[in-house]
């Protein structure tokens, strides 16, 4: 039995060894998107990373419920729509579409529940009255309700941030309808030619941090096992979040708090008005999905994740040495041999989700195979099935070796069959000792980014 698995909980800002509240079942709630637009890279780094989380406790007999929420209604969703002329729900729906596409390119495994706030407003709208009956929050005279964050006391918790420092902060410009300018909409009373809903306060649509409040407690209960987001989610939006659901249930809202951290692109952070700014569409235009989640699962999940197109290089070189080892190995059962390195894989893992350290692990089998491939091809061929094993738990390698090895190159350069043509013009000049045509023929090929490996007196070729 190896190391019990340590996740860093950002409200305790330390490592803890995982207890779920219930043995063998995991309850976990991510915030999702607010679908107004398609998917960029912070977004691709908040699905991966924990569905990595997900497959990993899968992995380890764990019973999990994961649970994505999808946003859609808000003020940005309100304003694209109009600023399209078309239905808000029109929007949203093509979007989440949109979003669901790029998931899966990126081998992101669907969530169990997919609430959506639009779908929530009975639970939202009984939250909010709770929450005015118990006096943690009030309707103003505009027709909005806020929440009183004087009446919860570990308010900042979460963020490590102080209200009094919080208050100083605040502009001077302070809205006329709150008590205090740290009070936030849980309602917002509904302006002309705006979505809305019904409500004991009139026509309006939720804040957006009462969506989550009720959305996560409605599927997993008052209290859960871990809740994720991007690390800019933590103020307000989740310190908010506990302020509701807690004040809501009288419960303890999560047990654990995960944040992945921020993309950067470039060494710069990554925002429209710097115009760095790229959709997983126009990653995926450029290179292979499997190249772009094992670059996001190269670093560790709380670290900044710096992308430059070397990035995405280096990771397409990186995945090609893995696939090479699985090509042309028979993959068979795992055995005693695989131990170690199975051991290897789950420390670092459960070592707050290693996953650096645990694709180290997956080198480390590529180079052994790679070694006993004429040697030993018994062990040869278990080790593959360990290498195998592991990247599915990752979510890697699951492309077929050889299709993955000869994809990827530019698509105006030579197809697979001008390539099989030329090596078989290759092999003709070798039987007829004419080297200099071979090796011609072999340059021509590096030229266009073919690499060939001759083995046994067979030639295999990947593209670089």
């Amino acid at each position: 039995m190896g190391n019990m698995l340590k996740i860093y909980n950002t409200y305790t800002n330390q490592k803890e060894e995982f207890k779920p509240i219930e043995p063998n079942k995991v309850s976990m709630y991510v915030c999702g998107m607010t679908v107004y637009d398609l998917c960029h890279l912070g977004h691709a780094r908040v699905l991966v990373v924990f569905d990595m989380v997900t497959r990993y406790l899968k992995s380890q007999g764990y019973d999990v419920t994961y649970v994505r929420n999808v946003t859609d209604i808000d003020d940005k969703i309100i304003a694209r729509a109009n600023e399209n002329g078309e239905d808000f729900n029109d929007l949203t729906n093509r979007f989440i579409n949109a979003m669901h596409e790029d998931a899966h390119a990126l081998g992101v495994l669907p969530p169990d529940e997919e609430p959506r706030a639009t779908s929530s407003m009975d639970d939202i709208i009984k939250m909010i009255v709770t929450l005015i009956d118990k006096g943690y929050a009030y309707a103003a005279a505009n027709g909005d309700v806020y929440y009183d964050v004087s009446k919860f006391e570990t308010y900042g918790q979460l963020s490590g941030k102080k209200i009094e420092d919080l208050r100083s902060g605040e502009r001077v410009a302070v809205d006329k309808n709150k008590d205090d300018p740290l009070d936030f909409v849980l309602w917002k009373a509904a302006k002309p030619d705006e979505p809305f809903w019904d409500s004991p306060w009139g026509k309006g649509r939720p804040g957006w941090h009462i969506e989550c409040s009720a959305m996560s407690t409605c599927c997993l209960g008052n209290t859960f096992d871990i809740h994720g987001g991007g690390q800019d989610l933590q103020f307000p939006h989740h310190e908010n979040e506990i302020a509701q659901s807690e004040a809501a249930t009288g419960e303890k809202f999560v047990n654990l708090w995960m944040h992945n951290g921020f993309v950067r692109i470039d060494d710069e952070k990554m925002s429209k008005s710097l115009g760095n700014f790229f959709t997983i569409r126009e990653i995926l235009a450029r290179y292979r999905a499997e190249d772009v989640r094992y670059f996001i699962l190269a670093s560790h999940y709380r670290s900044p994740l710096n992308y430059a197109d070397t990035m995405l290089d280096s990771a397409g070189a990186a995945l090609s040495r893995l696939y090479t080892a699985l090509r042309d190995s028979k993959i068979t059962q795992m055995n005693d041999d695989s131990k170690e390195y199975v051991q290897r894989f789950e420390d670092a893992m459960n070592e707050d989700f290693n996953t650096a350290e645990a694709i180290s692990v997956l080198f480390d089998l590529a180079n052994q195979i790679n070694k006993l491939k004429t040697s030993d091809s018994t062990k040869a061929s278990a080790l593959a099935a360990t290498l195998k094993h592991l990247g599915d738990i990752l979510g890697l390698l699951q492309d077929d070796p050889e299709s993955y090895l000869k994809s990827g190159g530019s698509s105006d350069g030579l197809d697979d069959n001008a390539v099989d043509s030329l090596i078989t013009q290759r092999a003709q000049a070798k039987t007829d000792k004419n080297w200099a045509e071979a090796d011609r023929i072999r340059d021509e090929l590096k030229e266009q980014g073919i690499e060939l490996e001759d083995k046994g007196g067979e030639t295999s070729w990947r593209r670089a």
